[in-house]
């Protein structure tokens, strides 16, 4: 069901794509060469001072420098072949959500109306590197848009979705601590970045570490055909993460929030500068944009939206907590943040997040990392796998750690952040004399033993029972018992707290009803909404 919301954000991306490529974009075009690449490996390639290549953790390492166009141009032609798989991922899921022509039409119209002005949202540098980048983009998607147009919509992906349908597609949290509250009192930070577009989005993670012309250079995480930034840090040990927020709509597109981030992240190196700049871009979606710093010792929320701006800082406490909620004074009336905190389960992992560091004396990285991977629930009660409660979901796209003044990083493998956290030195990454291997593994955090535990096997399991009854519900298929039973027994704690619907239960009276819930609405086919509200008032 979770899923269902999460991809409706990208059926209403193709559908502003089929009627966006406008004849003013498809004639944007800028001279250039394409550069040679040299394969040196079955998972390295170089060009020039740029490389890509695959450690032994599978997470892509992409170096690039140069011009902006040099650096679109040389990251499409050494992740050209990564670049059009992961745009091919990303279309099919949209096939499947938005089927009917009608609809299509409609919201194809209405979309190329409200972003009619995103091009000039976006400063020239970052509509050059994105247009280097799209000239390695796959031809079979022309239908849908043109390479360029097509490229520069993709990095609005998650604003279009939150802005048009209120979907919270990164349920995130994220923690600062300095001060007395680490071993050597200087700032650490971890965030994960709780993303779910889908196993495969997920399959190829990119470490790039990018080095412009211009501005700093910088470390950052997302997924191939990417130049808006996530989560990252740069070479002043400024660092630079996103959580979420309620948000209300615009009447047009604006800046992508991950591109006003990349620019905090290439041209600030404190706090005072990070806030500068993003007073500059008017956003269209509302995030809480986490800035630690390595020259303040300390981190800040600046909190962002269509209509307003607020700043956060702690007072007196060297620690600071962030999941999908605001809490500077300038959304302390607003309704819909006080609707997000009463209604969602921001709050329950803000209270969990806090409670950790209660009983953290001193934080170094591998309790950050620990902290990350936390699956249980308040008091450490047992809430099942998968819980949005938990601070680990066992959906993220990645983790991170960071340690500003070190400009050290800590980075997770795959599945979720349960792999191993792959250890990035930036000083030696940027260095005259890098080194071939940009990982070091006397550094690397081991990955989670769970990983290897019959209750992740269990869990996965439980995932792909999981689509079955998504899929069941949506088909009025009628499912056997033994069914219940398995997908029950796979996951336990889950279902006595939480099921289908979204509710949580607080006793075996309420679990038995929801069963009863379960099983009558498959095997007598009561599957329509109204319907299966009728049966949930009777919870």
């Amino acid at each position: 069901m979770r899923s269902r919301l999460i991809y409706s954000a990208f059926g209403l991306l193709i559908l502003l794509l089929t009627g966006c490529g406008t004849a003013k974009l498809n004639r944007y075009s800028l001279p250039y060469t394409a550069p040679g690449v040299t394969q040196v490996s079955a998972t390295g390639r170089i060009t020039g001072n740029s490389s890509l290549k695959q450690n032994p953790y599978r997470l892509w390492e992409l170096y690039i420098e140069g011009s902006p166009l040099e650096l679109g141009l040389r990251n499409g032609a050494l992740t050209d072949s990564l670049y059009r798989h992961q745009e091919s991922v990303f279309f099919r899921k949209v096939e499947e959500i938005v089927p009917s022509k009608g609809r299509q039409w409609l919201l194809r119209h209405f979309l190329a109306w409200y972003n009619r002005k995103l091009p000039r949202s976006i400063i020239p540098e970052y509509r050059q590197e994105i247009y280097g980048l799209s000239r390695y983009a796959s031809d079979s998607l022309d239908f849908i848009a043109k390479p360029y147009a097509r490229s520069l919509y993709l990095h609005a992906a998650h604003d279009i979705g939150h802005a048009l349908q209120d979907l919270a597609m990164v349920g995130c949290t994220s923690f600062a601590v300095w001060g007395e509250n680490t071993e050597d009192g200087n700032l650490l930070i971890g965030r994960n970045f709780d993303f779910y577009a889908g196993d495969e989005f997920a399959e190829n993670k990119v470490v790039a570490f990018v080095k412009p012309d211009s501005g700093y250079g910088f470390l950052s995480v997302s997924w191939p055909g990417m130049i808006g930034v996530v989560s990252g840090m740069n070479t002043e040990g400024l660092t630079v993460t996103i959580n979420a927020g309620k948000s209300s709509v615009p009447w047009k597109a604006r800046t992508p929030v991950s591109l006003l981030v990349r620019e905090i992240l290439q041209y600030a190196k404190n706090i005072d500068e990070a806030v500068a700049i993003s007073a500059r871009r008017k956003v269209f979606v509302s995030e809480s944009i986490m800035v630690g710093s390595a020259a303040d010792n300390r981190a800040v929320l600046i909190e962002i939206s269509p209509r307003k701006r607020g700043i956060y800082a702690v007072e007196n406490r060297a620690r600071l907590v962030c999941s999908n909620h605001f809490l500077s004074t300038a959304y302390s009336r607003d309704k819909k943040n006080r609707k997000q905190k009463a209604e969602s389960h921001s709050m329950y992992r803000f209270e969990r997040m806090n409670q950790l560091l209660d009983h953290e004396e001193k934080v170094n990285v591998e309790k950050a990392v620990n902290l990350l991977r936390n699956r249980y629930g308040l008091d450490d009660r047992e809430i099942g796998l998968g819980n949005e409660k938990a601070l680990n979901q066992l959906l993220a796209h990645h983790g991170v750690v960071f340690r500003p003044a070190e400009r050290k990083a800590w980075v997770s493998a795959g599945p979720y952040q349960l792999g191993a956290f792959v250890a990035y030195d930036l000083k030696e990454v940027f260095s005259e004399d890098r080194k071939d291997s940009l990982w070091s593994d006397a550094e690397t955090v081991k990955e989670d033993p769970f990983l290897h535990s019959r209750a992740y096997a269990g869990y996965e399991r439980y995932r792909v029972l999981d689509r079955m009854l998504d899929r069941a519900l949506k088909a009025h298929t009628v499912l056997p018992d033994s069914f219940f039973e398995e997908y029950i027994s796979l996951n336990p704690e889950l279902w006595s707290v939480y099921y289908k619907s979204g509710k949580y239960f607080k006793n075996r009276k309420q679990e038995d009803k929801a069963r009863i819930y379960f099983e009558t609405a498959l095997t007598k086919e009561i599957t329509t909404l109204p319907a299966r509200r009728e049966i949930e008032k009777n919870l």
